[in-house]
């Protein structure tokens, strides 16, 4: 029988890939998005090789009612044996610059959400007895502050790292592993939107901004949204049991740590 794992923002990006390598490996999931048409979408492409039944929901991450209710009911049909608190946001701007309304709604997003879901998630996997797992995923801008025009996501995915430590620290004694992932510069279509601002506020163009970031990684690419999964796929296995607390730099040596 398939194990079954919730992830959040998987109706794009690095979420919706994470959904679908976890699927190619037999897990049963749950994808849920604030994009509710999104998540639907990606749902019904999952492989289900392994005879899967995979669901969706709607899923504002800084609800502490809708994560509940979502946690609750996987755990109570299904069994939740793994939440991955993926969805996130950025915004670019000079720190000077940089207007409160969007601080706060990285904040709300990027640190609030896995909060949030953490402790929903957490506390269904304890009522129903299952020592699970919960992946959130961060950022190498969680460990070094040397990223332009994004002072709140850093601040963010600082408090991120921060976040999975003193949850891992916590839910040791039942058994929850917790961990993250910190991407580099992901291929996706937040990275798009990147590209364009950073460009802006550089004078300079997006092809130009590419390829600094290219440079900046020594293997020589940008990191496809496949080289994250992977890595949640590992800390949702088996062979991760003995993991938790971790950060796991994984952005092809654009960071090293």
């Amino acid at each position: 029988m398939s194990k079954t794992v919730v992830v959040t923002g998987a109706g794009s990006g690095i979420g919706r890939t994470i959904a679908g390598v976890l699927a190619e490996r037999g897990w049963q999931v749950v994808v849920t998005d604030i994009d509710v048409t999104a998540a639907e979408k990606a749902s019904s492409e999952l492989d289900t090789a392994a005879g899967q039944t995979h669901e969706f929901a709607r899923l504002n991450v800084s609800d502490p009612t809708e994560a509940a209710t979502v946690a609750n009911d996987v755990a109570d049909r299904l069994g939740l044996d793994a939440w991955v608190s993926n969805a996130g946001i950025s915004f670019m701007e000079k720190f000077l610059d940089m207007p409160m309304d969007k601080v706060d709604k990285t904040f709300e997003v990027n640190l609030k959400g896995p909060y949030v879901c953490g402790q929903a998630a957490a506390r269904a996997m304890v009522r129903t007895g299952v020592a699970g797992t919960i992946v959130n995923t961060a950022s190498m801008a969680g460990k070094q502050g040397r990223v332009p025009y994004l002072a709140d996501y850093v601040a963010s995915k600082f408090g991120g790292v921060g976040l999975t430590q003193a949850m891992a620290f916590e839910l040791a004694e039942h058994g929850i592993t917790v961990n993250s992932v910190c991407p580099g510069f992901v291929e996706t279509p937040m990275q798009e939107r990147e590209l364009a601002w950073e460009a802006g506020l550089r004078g300079i163009t997006p092809e130009d901004v590419k390829q600094g970031w290219i440079d900046d990684t020594p293997l020589g690419r940008l990191q496809q949204p496949r080289d994250v999964a992977g890595v949640v796929a590992f800390l949702l296995s088996e062979d991760a049991r003995f993991m938790t607390g971790e950060s796991i730099s994984v952005n092809g040596g654009a960071y090293m740590d």
